[in-house]
């Protein structure tokens, strides 16, 4: 199957309707429904065969058609759709099914308690239900998408909804991982078995969606998309990254997600949603600036667009949401030119732990959160690769303070290094996997865990944060070393005890001792950079300015002339480089926004609502002005222009670095560097 290329301006409308509602689809008008579209500049639309609930949007003899529903909503949809040239991949539910639940509840999901699995698994409280893939319902699954393969051969995708297979114990998997040699009462054996389930799923649904259109695009919305699920790349035409920002991800998940996608052979798309909260919000509109900027980050990262919404059950698409969406897209679509067809240009690659056992989906390990947050408030493009992958495409990898790698991967990494590669490591990442002894060579004595917790760092004056020359805290634990050559990072410092009922000192935590240990806070060499702390996980977690700044001024020294961005962009500022190969140019995208914590935790305000969660939101867009950059670039610039504007600006280059400046940053602003 050939590279199936996305649309830039995308819509995911669901449309999870009870069946106690009637008078479904009758307000759907195709003139108005066409005009709303082109109002929202929306050049692709995702519409439902079959939703949570369990119930079809046109006749099926497989299925259910919606009680509510007296035509073929559907076909009426595409039909109105490619009258103007707007595609239609198709919805199917497939780890939720309510109605078949209801009709055949030994095909639900039981966790190794006995107890059903969902989203809500009581039978008094209100939520969907996750179905077992293992179970017979498979079967049933298939049989309802190759019905909907053949009733809709001109559909533009199949997109299949809720994929994950939890450690089920229900009597078919018992009986299957008996006959196949797992121990049901080992969690490892119930992890291995349940991916199984996942992968035979994928193929068998994928299949039977191009039994009719071999070229059928076929999406699965799962977890397993991330790193350490290469396996199943087999199964997507492309990927879609759902990542509402206001619905509990916030804005740093997208840029991580995005990262390691744009390093596979898939195009893809980000997802987020119009929708203050998340989905089934029903009256909830974002404010127009946070789409617009969601919209040009998903741009910068090399990514297609996508905005949730969710159609009222009469059938019309809502004119205000058509209006919100029409402000972003209208902008995107002036943009487009420059984002096609794009591939990432950096030289540093965070290699992930998530998925390395086989076995994780993808967390966003809070270490590589770390990592990513860190990298991009300092405005320093990245990817995210698996540990398999080919390192020779980076001169810098990081793996970050809880990865160790095993006998092939630490060969791996050794070969790298030889070749002239650069690791940055912290934490435990520079032990093995199978035991506590190194996996790389550096110039320093190893030794254990420093277990009084918290300890402090003394700087050493060439990367000590700005004003600060005393120890300060770190609250996870050091791997006690000495260095004995290269340059330490500084000193750790103990404090006098750990904190107990038995001994403590003011509110939180004993101070430092005026003496070192006599550890470093880690060493710098040639080809490798290590911090004894897992700095990430402390970046991550505590949000601490002057580790960033630490962090910030050791990978400035270790990178010297191949540190990529210099900017006086605010920290809340990201910074990415693509290059469109057939053109002969990199895109720089600047981006500036500020998110803001609003909203409060609290309970619900009554039985079976859901209880609120404070949220980052941007409610407006301050633009920033005189903004100078000097950005490393694998090829000589000969042209600098604004675009979409057009507008050449005055630019040096000179020993691969290209600097110019830009006189304001309104949300999003691309600089074409031609070569």
């Amino acid at each position: 199957m050939s590279r199936h290329e996305l649309r830039f301006r995308q819509v995911h409308l669901d449309f999870h309707t009870s069946p106690f509602i009637p008078g479904i689809g009758e307000s759907f008008d195709k003139k108005l429904w066409q005009e709303r579209l082109k109002m929202a500049h929306i050049n692709s639309i995702t519409c439902f065969s079959s939703c949570h609930h369990g119930y079809s949007y046109h006749p099926t003899e497989v299925g259910e058609m919606h009680p509510g529903l007296k035509f073929n909503l559907l076909r009426a949809q595409i039909d109105a759709c490619h009258e103007i040239d707007v595609k239609v991949p198709i919805y199917i539910t497939a780890g939720i099914n309510d109605m078949i639940a209801a009709k055949e509840p030994g095909w639900r999901e039981l966790n190794f308690e006995g107890r059903y699995a969902g989203w809500q698994p009581s039978p008094i409280k209100p939520g969907f239900k996750t179905l077992c893939f293992n179970s017979p319902y498979l079967d049933y699954l298939c049989k309802y998408i190759e019905e909907a393969a053949r009733l809709f051969p001109d559909a533009d995708g199949m997109f299949f909804d809720i994929i994950s297979q939890n450690q089920c114990c229900c009597p078919w998997c018992m009986e299957s991982m008996k006959k196949q040699g797992f121990d049901p009462e080992k969690e490892y054996d119930r992890a291995v078995f349940s991916r199984q389930v996942i992968a035979n799923y994928m193929k068998r649904t994928t299949a039977v969606a191009r039994s009719i259109n071999p070229d059928m695009p076929v999406f699965h919305n799962t977890g397993l998309i991330g790193p350490g699920n290469k396996d199943l790349a087999q199964y997507f035409s492309h990927m879609e990254l759902e990542s509402l920002p206001t619905g509990g991800w916030g804005y740093d998940h997208y840029p991580l997600t995005a990262a390691y996608c744009r390093t596979r052979n898939l195009d893809f798309m980000g997802m987020t949603g119009k929708f203050h909260t998340s989905w089934g919000e029903f009256g909830g509109f974002k404010s127009p600036a946070a789409l617009r900027y969601e919209c040009c980050a998903m741009l910068a990262n090399g990514s297609k667009c996508s905005i949730g919404d969710q159609l009222h059950p009469s059938g019309m698409l809502d004119e205000s949401t058509c209006r919100l969406i029409g402000a972003a897209y209208a902008e995107v679509e002036t943009k487009e030119p420059w984002c096609s067809n794009v591939d990432s240009v950096t030289e540093i690659a965070i290699v992930s732990n998530a998925g390395y056992d086989g076995l994780k989906k993808d967390p966003e390990e809070t270490a590589e959160v770390g990592v990513s947050r860190f990298l991009l408030e300092s405005h320093i493009p990245f990817d995210r690769i698996d540990w398999d992958d080919n390192f020779a495409n980076y001169k810098y990898l990081i793996f970050a303070d809880d990865f160790r790698c095993h006998d092939e991967a630490a060969a791996r990494v050794r070969e790298f290094i030889a070749q002239g590669g650069k690791v940055i490591l912290s934490g435990t990442s520079l032990l093995k996997k199978e035991s506590e002894t190194p996996a790389f060579e550096i110039p320093a004595e190893i030794g254990g865990l420093d277990m009084t917790i918290p300890n402090f760092v003394k700087i050493a004056p060439e990367f000590a944060p700005d004003g600060i020359t005393t120890p300060f805290v770190m609250y996870r634990p050091s791997l006690n070393i000495k260095v004995n050559g290269g340059t330490s990072l500084g000193q750790v410092l103990d404090p006098y005890f750990t904190r107990s009922y038995e001994h403590f000192c003011s509110h939180q935590h004993t101070p430092n001792k005026l003496e070192s240990t006599g550890f470093d806070a880690g060493v710098m060499t040639g080809s490798i950079l290590y911090f004894a702390h897992p700095v990430f996980t402390l970046y991550a977690v505590y949000g601490t300015v002057i580790l960033k700044q630490f962090i910030n001024k050791a990978i400035k020294a270790f990178m010297g002339a191949d540190y990529p961005v210099i900017t006086d962009l605010p920290s809340q500022g990201r910074v990415f480089l693509t290059e469109q190969k057939a053109e002969k140019r990199f895109i720089c995208h600047a981006l500036f926004a500020t998110p803001a914590l609003r909203g409060m935790k609290t309970d619900p305000f009554m039985p079976n609502m859901r209880a609120t969660i404070p949220i980052e939101v941007i409610d407006d867009i301050t633009p920033v002005y005189d903004i100078s950059f000097e950005i490393k670039v694998p090829q000589a610039v000969t042209k600098a222009e604004l675009a979409p504007q057009g507008t050449e600006i005055p630019f040096e280059y000179s020993n691969g670095k290209v600097k110019f400046k830009l006189d304001k940053i309104d949300c999003h602003q691309m600089v074409v560097l031609n070569y």
